[in-house]
């Protein structure tokens, strides 16, 4: 065999054995956020797809785009291009949105951060990363408070003397931790009146009992 040949084989398969490290770096690290770290908080399975998805797509084109040795620069537009990016159908929550730059992060900087240091910058990274992220949704965030628009029918409760009997009545009927409500409008003709109610989502958390 042609020692040229078998040279460019060699190297073609440490090129091949370098992106199947990268390749699972970034599976078992995505794995960890949204296995691990998301869905046992937010019990969203909905985005689970699209986090796995967007970020395996992100490191295939990274990768392939980084064999062409493309600037940084363009890095950082194709992680802004991909982090604009909105469903038409519906509006992801802001929670969920993080979650879903972290994915489209790893899956870029997994994909592009040079080999020479021999891999532990990915590891370091990754790890930080999901360090950060646990601390920052589990033990660092804010209480957030949520809203849910609701046809309410007790048109006679909405005057502000009523007030703290509303809150009391939508809090029994919805099991919610209602603690205001804003008028959006009033329909005389069928004695319904469209509001938004308000509660903190910590303190539904705080109510519900865990499995054993």
């Amino acid at each position: 065999m042609d020692p040229n040949n078998a040279l460019a084989l060699a190297g073609s398969g440490m090129v091949a054995a370098g992106m199947l490290i990268r390749l699972l770096i970034d599976l078992s690290s995505v794995l960890l956020l949204v296995g691990f770290i998301y869905y046992p908080l937010h019990r969203q399975k909905d985005y689970m797809f699209t986090f796995f998805v967007f970020n395996l797509v992100i490191f295939i084109i990274c990768l392939l785009l980084g064999a062409s040795r493309i600037q940084m620069g363009f890095a950082f537009g194709l992680f802004a291009l991909f982090s604009i990016l909105r469903y038409r159908t519906i509006l992801i929550p802001v929670k969920e949105m993080g979650y879903f730059f972290v994915c489209v992060a790893m899956g870029i900087f997994n994909a592009l951060v040079s080999e020479e240091n021999h891999f532990v910058i990915l590891l370091c990274a990754d790890g930080l990363l999901l360090a950060a992220v646990f601390i920052l949704d589990r033990y660092v965030t804010l209480n957030h408070e949520t809203s849910k628009e609701i046809i309410y029918e007790r048109i006679d409760l909405i005057k502000p003397v009523n007030r703290p009997e509303m809150l009391d009545d939508l809090a029994t009927r919805t099991g919610l931790p209602v603690h205001r409500v804003e008028i959006i409008s009033i329909d005389f003709l069928r004695d319904t009146a469209t509001i938004r109610a308000f509660y903190f989502e910590k303190k539904i958390r705080n109510a519900v009992p865990t499995a054993p």
